[in-house]
């Protein structure tokens, strides 16, 4: 009974999550009761990373589960689920940074390739970037999927896009006199230290900038999620939508 369970949402989770979804009485279209049993199919295969066809039978067909996984995926019904979770934030501090994620064989493969679905030869071979944008506590705010060789500064606006804090967290890779005027726009301050390469050093704050590692906590959080640790969907959007829900998970803790 553990076993069937170890990867599910808990009623405190769920009750969290419901009113978010689909489906719900008084919703247009057809009333989605196995909301539930279908986010928990969702979790199983996000967490074990697992062919979806390995999906257990207690979750319903996996083709079934899979295509609506993938309408949901199109609708951006994962994405807005996760920004409605994020509403309660800590804006003290806003926290940038990217991780890398490997490509499995299987991500490459099927009509097209990897064109145009954020992969890119970097120097781990075939992989994507996810660029984070997170809270004072180290909660995911936003993402940006790319490409693996893709630079982290060019994706920093529009993480901050709309944004506000007291200050900005990031490391040296995203110091730039551009980033810190828009940092400036927003009215917060760039805790960034300073590249090597900069003729006079610009002072950050050194204590504030030592909570920038709770940004390195939640990419850890996130890649326990095995669908994330390693991507095995070849679409972009898909392996996206995980993203969101697995963000999600993280608020729900």
């Amino acid at each position: 009974m553990v076993a069937a369970k170890r990867y599910e949402l808990t009623e405190a989770q769920w009750a969290r999550i419901a009113p978010l979804l689909p489906g719900k009485a008084g919703d247009p279209g057809r009333t989605a009761a196995d909301n539930r049993l279908f986010v928990n199919g969702c979790l199983w295969v996000l967490r074990s990373g697992a062919h979806w066809s390995d999906l257990p039978e207690r979750y319903g067909k996996w083709k079934t589960v899979h295509q609506r996984f993938s309408r949901w995926c199109h609708a951006g019904v994962w994405e807005r689920v996760f920004a409605a979770l994020t509403a309660d934030r800590d804006n003290q501090y806003l926290m940038i940074d990217s991780t890398i994620v490997r490509a499995h064989q299987q991500a490459t493969s099927g009509k097209g390739g990897p064109k145009n679905q954020a992969l890119g030869r970097s120097r781990g071979g075939l992989t994507t970037k996810i660029h984070m944008l997170a809270d004072a506590l180290g909660r995911p705010l936003r993402f940006i999927v790319t490409a693996g060789q893709v630079n982290d500064i060019t994706q920093a606006p529009a993480l901050l896009h709309g944004q506000s804090g007291d200050a900005v967290l990031a490391d040296k890779a995203y110091d730039s006199n551009a980033l810190r005027a828009i940092i400036a726009e927003i009215g917060a301050t760039a805790v960034i230290p300073s590249n090597r390469t900069r003729r006079i050093i610009i002072p950050h704050d050194a204590d504030a900038y030592k909570q920038r590692n709770r940004i390195e906590r939640c990419f850890c959080q996130l890649k326990h999620f095995r669908r994330l640790a390693t991507r095995y969907d070849r679409r972009s959007d898909y392996f996206t939508g995980f993203i969101h829900l697995a963000a999600a998970m993280i608020w729900m803790q």
